[in-house]
C-alpha cells in the first residue's frame, strides 16, 4: 500500500481579517496625518495672511486702515493709493530701473557663468583646481565686509548713482559658476571629445555641443538671478543718490518718512512690485520649483 504523504494546508484566514488589519493601520496613522495637516495649515496661513493683509491695506485709505474695529475689506475699494503712487512719485522710473538692471545682470551672468563653468569642468589648464577653490571661497565673505570697499571703488571711478554701479558688482557673484560647473561636469565627456576629433574649437564645442545640453540648468539659473536681483535692496540703497536711479525696493522703502508713514501707499507699491513676479511664476511655475530643488537631487 502506498504511503500517504499528503501535505495538509492550514485553513485560510477569515476574509474579513485583512480588512480589519488595514482599518487598524489607517487608524494608527491618523494622529500622524492630523499633525502633518495641522503643520501644513499653519504654514500656509503664515505665508498667506501677510500677503492678504498687504492686498487689503493697498485698497484702504488711512482712516479705514486704522479704524476700530478693523475691517478686512472695504467697499468700494479705495484706489487713491495707486493714483498717488503713480502721479506723485516716480514709480514708473523705479520699475524701469529694476527691469533694466535685473535683465542686464541676468543675461550677463548666464553668459559668464556658462563659459566659466565650462572652462572649469572640461578644460585642463594650470592652476584650475586652486583657482576654483579660491573662487568658491569668496562665497564665505559676507557682503557687509566688502560693501564699503566696493562703494569706494565706485566713487573713485565716478560710477555712483549710475546703472554701472548697480550692474557691475553683482556680476562678480561666483555661485552661478559653481552651479554650472557641477552641471557640465555631469555631461558625458565622449560628446566633446568626439567634437575635438572632428576639429571643432573649444568655443564651437561649447556653443554647439555643451550649451544646448545646459538649457535646463541655464533656465534654473536665470530664475535664481532674476529673483535675487529683483529683490535686491542693500547695494542699490548704498550706491544710488537720486530718486531717478532708485530701484523698486529702495523707492518703496523711501515712501516711509522719519515722522510719518503712509502704509496704504507703501502697501500699494509693494503690491504693484509683486505683479511681474507673480506673472512670471504663473508662466514658468515648473522652473521656479526646479530652482528651489536645484542641486538637491543627484541624477
Amino acid at each position: 500500500m502506498a504511503r500517504s504523504g499528503l501535505l495538509t494546508r492550514a485553513p485560510d484566514a477569515p476574509a474579513g481579517g485583512g480588512r480589519v488589519a488595514r482599518r487598524d493601520r489607517r487608524r494608527a496613522r491618523w494622529p500622524a496625518l492630523a499633525l502633518v495637516y495641522a503643520v501644513l495649515t499653519v504654514s500656509c496661513l503664515a505665508a498667506v495672511i501677510p500677503f492678504m493683509y498687504v492686498v487689503a491695506a493697498a485698497f484702504k485709505d488711512s482712516a479705514a486702515l486704522f479704524s476700530y474695529p478693523p475691517e478686512l475689506v472695504t467697499w468700494p475699494p479705495y484706489l487713491g493709493n495707486f493714483t498717488a503712487l503713480v502721479t506723485e512719485h516716480p514709480f514708473g522710473r523705479w520699475l524701469l530701473n529694476t527691469v533694466v538692471v535685473t535683465l542686464t545682470i541676468t543675461v550677463a551672468k548666464l553668459l559668464i557663468d556658462s563659459l566659466a563653468g565650462y572652462a572649469f569642468a572640461k578644460l585642463d589648464f594650470p592652476g584650475r583646481e586652486p583657482l576654483f577653490v579660491a573662487l568658491i571661497a569668496t562665497l564665505m565673505v559676507p557682503f557687509a565686509a566688502i560693501m564699503m570697499p566696493l562703494l569706494q571703488m565706485m566713487q573713485g571711478a565716478g560710477l555712483v548713482d549710475t546703472y554701472w554701479a548697480l550692474i557691475l558688482p553683482p556680476l562678480a557673484n561666483p555661485i552661478g559658476i559653481f552651479l554650472m560647473r557641477q552641471f557640465i561636469e555631469g555631461l558625458p565627456g565622449d560628446l566633446d571629445n568626439a567634437a575635438r576629433m572632428d576639429g571643432c574649437s573649444e568655443l564651437a564645442i561649447f556653443r554647439h555641443v555643451v550649451l544646448p545640453l545646459t538649457k535646463p540648468a541655464l533656465t534654473v539659473l536665470a530664475v535664481l538671478h532674476l529673483l535675487n536681483q529683483w529683490n535686491s535692496f542693500l547695494w542699490p540703497l548704498v550706491v544710488t543718490r537720486s530718486q531717478d536711479m532708485q530701484v523698486l525696493t529702495v523707492g518703496i522703502a523711501s515712501l516711509k518718512g522719519l515722522l510719518r508713514a503712509d502704509w496704504g501707499l507703501i502697501a500699494a507699491g509693494a503690491l504693484l512690485s509683486m505683479v511681474p513676479l507673480v506673472v512670471l511664476f504663473v508662466l514658468f511655475q515648473r522652473y521656479f520649483v526646479a530652482a528651489s530643488l536645484f542641486g538637491a537631487v543627484k541624477e
